[in-house]
């Protein structure tokens, strides 16, 4: 039994497009995106204990204390009742408030590493069930693959999509999804869309239903998307942002609209590193 997994990644996604199509009586928001993973990721560090405890080092950016490689860890010890503790590292890379899915993404990976490292044995579809109640984006990348995503999040259609590059900019200032979700602006009638639309034109279709009002809410949003357009590119908000990007032919970054901003130019993943640490399921 290994002792270790180290340098395990935990990719980001963008969201090529996000419509809202309405709304339940619950308050929940009705949702179609296509989920694309990246290669802009965290590193995760795993070193299995005999105790039962479970610590997480910061190896870059300073973390909550109780973030979501931690609660993945814990979430996972209750469900299987395992006894095995962990030393977890985390090198930040992703930024945070920016719409590409960070937190999520080291949620699943943990998942699927400590699943490996305390050899419990589970499949996708449990380690799902887990993973659900600590983020709606969590089965998304427990799943690994890219996908066509509708409802509240909880329909999940893994796609292919071509080969690309693509240049993403994050401005400092990050964005609440609660007050975009709130917004009176905020439209929420998109009229349903079909995957054969989608797939007609993956880089191009659509548009983010919530970029109007992140636009308001933080003016990076509009200066990146201002930027992007002065390098003859058609950018558009990922998620509920604040990061932008657009498909991108070169090879070197331009130099970014400001001080504070990242950017970085990212090829998409036909599927997750981790795809094959767990069985299918079902």
């Amino acid at each position: 039994m290994p002792r270790a997994l180290w340098d395990i990644p935990a990719p980001a996604k963008l969201n090529l497009f996000l419509h809202v199509t309405g709304r339940r009586p619950d308050g929940y928001h009705l949702l179609q995106s296509a989920f694309m993973l990246i290669d802009w990721c965290d590193t995760l560090h795993f070193e299995r204990t005999a105790s039962s405890r479970i610590t997480r080092e910061d190896l870059g950016a300073p973390l909550p204390q109780d973030d979501l490689t931690v609660r993945a860890a814990r979430a996972l010890q209750t469900a299987t009742g395992c006894t095995q503790g962990v030393r977890i590292g985390v090198l930040k890379r992703i930024p945070a408030q920016a719409g590409m899915g960070g937190g999520s993404s080291d949620a699943a990976s943990a998942l699927l590493a400590l699943n490996r490292l305390w050899r419990l044995g589970l499949n996708r579809d449990q380690l799902t069930q887990i993973g659900l109640p600590l983020g709606a984006d969590v089965p998304f990348f427990v799943r690994g693959r890219n996908a066509w995503v509708e409802g509240v999040g909880e329909c999940i259609r893994p796609i292919d999509l071509p080969a690309a590059h693509f240049l993403v900019a994050k401005p400092l200032q990050g964005l609440d999804t609660a007050a975009i979700f709130s917004a009176p602006a905020l439209t929420r009638d998109t009229a349903p869309a079909t995957i054969a639309h989608f797939v007609a034109d993956p880089y191009g279709f659509g548009r983010n239903d919530l970029q109007p009002v992140a636009q308001t809410l933080c003016p990076g949003v509009a200066l990146s998307l201002d930027w992007l357009a002065r390098q003859g590119l058609s950018g558009r908000m990922t998620g509920s942002g604040s990061a932008v990007f657009a498909r991108f032919p070169g090879a070197v970054a331009p130099q970014p609209p400001g001080q504070d901003w990242q950017v970085r130019i990212c090829g998409n993943l036909p599927a997750h590193p981790l795809y094959g640490w767990a069985a299918s399921g079902g």
